[in-house]
């Protein structure tokens, strides 16, 4: 970690450096010495240092500056670092004013010109400071920092990237930490937006795409080549279950995510009913073994970076990018996975990312302490995240349009639901409208065997009502069912037809699509059973027949 900083501003350099040359000769070993020669120089290192989050632990100003006294610049630099100790250099003259400002800014001293000498006259009197700054000073976070306010949608989109892709960052909340506020302020450069992001290096970023920022904070978001054997679509359990046996089996492979890695399973809390793992695992921990796995075996993946179309020419098969870039391959395998499905009631759009989510958003939670959170949804997802939000909120209620959980949810689930005091099961039950202004504030819920309506105070509503497919890019290419998900093997067989345009003489593969050489696993497909390990599995058994299918091309 860095030292921490003294720092002495004075316009005339023959005093300036022999301040500093005084400071060098008994601090030098514990602290950086910075010396500005203006107030308005000093200003700009004060900021840049509260963008890197580095400690300040002393200021040490000449009152009698032009364009800005020292008592002013100590007034704008301590709204960065409260914390940090304020001497005034004065003249004789200057006394009245350094007095006064003990009141006005809290200055813990002030020294005459000259200090000379400085064993006696300085360093006594600064040491003394530095001592008890030493007793209260906090350890700053020496990483990736998010401002924003919790009622943002795009502060949510950010965090939730952050946390899927497993890069720590520190969140603070300019509603509440003025110090957060003042830094924004002071870095926004004419470029208003929220969130703001400060890297250790001392760099910023104003709202940034999600490409910018994985770019920044070192995923790889552009392929090392233009031709693989297998292109992987989705980073989901199915996708990186396909990369790892790709990836094992030879195959040059690559996984395309428009986000980050995990998928849906990746916002889990935690997965109870995952083959070897008895004690459970979050969706995130298991991403992140998934990912690592992958990469170890030579796979690779690509983040924030969405496949935008689908092009066969056979034979092979390329996608587009959404920075135009295009990749071929001999085999595709989509795996591009499901959404939660929006909840379409008066009020909620405005709200999403701003007190609603979709899912579990794990990085939210924890804002909502001792607060009342509502949960819509009655599969095992609803559960998983039920049992997460109460760890945190006070009252957790669930909203399920079904009569009882036992017809879409696992027995674990309910019997652990059932044995957490804080969650509430409300069945047959639905959402009918929700109000706010910024953010969630109360929610109206119908009981479908008595219509009678209720609205009552709500925090936050976290929504999972069912899965929509992320089939577009294949849309007019492969063949789907009426809700969009992609037809595999035996259902692209009707009445004993193979699919129209199908060529070759065998039937497709249990999960080829009805293009050759194009696959789908996971929950992408029609008809599947929607379970992390179901999805693994299919992207696993995917591999073997991309392999059979490699061998007639």
């Amino acid at each position: 970690m860095a030292k921490p900083i003294l720092l002495t501003v004075d316009d005339e350099p023959q005093v300036l450096n022999a301040i500093a040359r005084d400071l060098q000769a008994h601090y030098q070993s514990d602290y950086r010495i910075v010396k500005a020669s203006s107030g308005d120089e000093a200003l700009e290192t004060v900021q840049e240092f509260k963008r890197r989050d580095d400690r300040i632990a002393l200021f040490l100003a000449d009152q009698r500056m032009p364009s800005i006294s020292g008592v002013e610049f100590l007034e704008e630099a301590i709204k960065l670092y409260p914390e940090a100790k304020r001497v005034l250099l004065t003249a004789y003259a200057d006394t009245d004013a350094a007095i006064a400002s003990i009141n006005a800014i809290g200055l813990d001293y002030y020294l005459m010109k000259p200090w000379d000498p400085p064993e006696e006259r300085l360093y006594p009197v600064l040491d003394d400071l530095l001592s008890d700054w030493l007793a209260t000073a906090t350890v700053p976070y020496d990483g990736i920092r998010v401002a924003g306010t919790l009622w943002s949608a795009s502060s949510h989109s950010v965090k939730e990237f952050l946390a899927r892709s497993q890069i720590p960052y520190q969140w603070l909340d300019i509603e509440r930490d003025s110090q957060a506020r003042e830094l924004v302020e002071s870095s926004s450069e004419g470029r208003p937006g929220l969130p703001t992001i400060f890297f250790p290096d001392g760099s910023v970023m104003v709202d940034p795409d999600l490409r910018s920022l994985a770019d920044k904070v070192g995923l790889t978001t552009q392929a090392k080549q233009p031709f693989y054997d297998l292109i992987i679509i989705g980073a989901g359990p199915a996708g990186l279950a396909g990369a790892v046996y790709g990836a094992s089996e030879g195959l040059r492979t690559v996984v395309i995510e428009k986000e980050a890695a995990g998928g849906q399973a990746g916002t889990s809390a935690r997965i109870e009913n995952y083959l070897g793992f008895p004690q459970g695992i979050s969706g995130a921990d298991l991403t992140r073994r998934a990912t690592t796995q992958a990469q170890r075996l030579g796979a690779e993946i690509i983040a924030a970076q969405e496949v935008v179309a689908v092009r066969v020419e056979d034979p092979y098969r390329t996608v587009t990018l959404a920075d135009g870039c295009e990749l071929s391959c001999h085999a595709l395998l989509v795996a591009t996975g499901v959404e939660v499905k929006e909840l379409s009631v008066p009020g909620v759009k405005p709200l999403v990312g701003a007190s609603v989510y979709y899912g579990a958003a794990t990085s939210e939670a924890v804002h909502y302490k001792g607060g009342k959170v509502f949960v819509i949804g009655g599969a095992n997802s609803a559960g998983q995240g039920a049992m997460f939000l109460s760890r945190f909120a006070s009252q957790v209620a669930m909203l399920v349009r079904a009569d009882s959980l036992q017809q879409s949810m696992s027995q674990y689930l309910i019997d652990q639901i059932e044995a957490t005091e804080n969650i509430e099961v409300l069945v047959s039950t639905s959402v009918t409208s929700v109000a706010g202004k910024d953010h969630l504030e109360t929610i109206t819920v119908e009981n479908l065997d008595t219509h009678a309506t209720d609205t009552m105070p709500a925090d936050a509503i976290f929504v999972f009502i069912g899965a929509v497919p992320h089939t577009e890019i294949v849309a007019g290419i492969v063949e789907r069912d009426t809700a969009g998900f992609i037809l595999t093997g035996q259902d692209l067989i009707r009445e004993g037809r193979r699919p129209k345009n199908w060529k070759l003489k065998r039937d497709p593969f249990l999960m080829e699509t009805s293009v050759p050489g194009i696959f789908a696993a996971g929950d992408v497909r029609h008809g599947v059973i929607r379970r992390v390990a179901s999805a693994v599995g299919q992207g696993a058994v995917a591999v073997s027949l991309i392999h059979k299918y490699l061998e007639t091309v």
